[in-house]
């Protein structure tokens, strides 16, 4: 019933969501998508490669006169205005 989508369809799904949105939102709303897209990509590599350095890091003591580093966020490459200083927990459970 709904497996296969005909060119006449997907013209008709198009005309149908440029009529709701209109042809001056399209763009804005492809921007803000992309841009989640990027955000959420960059937030994926960060936590796997947090999860790799977390491995290496439980088989060494950690320094006690050592701060950890800040880390920043960036929501696109070259986006100066949305990028944010982000402090991690600490935990201290693990004595």
């Amino acid at each position: 019933m709904f497996g296969r989508l005909g060119p006449t369809e997907i013209i008709l799904i198009l005309v149908v969501i440029i009529l709701l949105f209109g042809a001056k939102k399209l763009p804005d709303m492809a921007r803000s998508l992309g841009k989640s897209a990027r955000i959420l990509k960059s937030e994926a590599k960060a936590m796997k490669s947090e999860g790799q350095d977390d491995t290496t890091a439980a088989s060494a003591p950690p320094n006690p006169g050592e701060a950890p580093a800040q880390r920043t966020i960036q929501a696109a490459p070259g986006d100066v205005t949305s990028s944010r200083p982000v402090a991690e927990p600490t935990d201290t459970t693990k004595r």
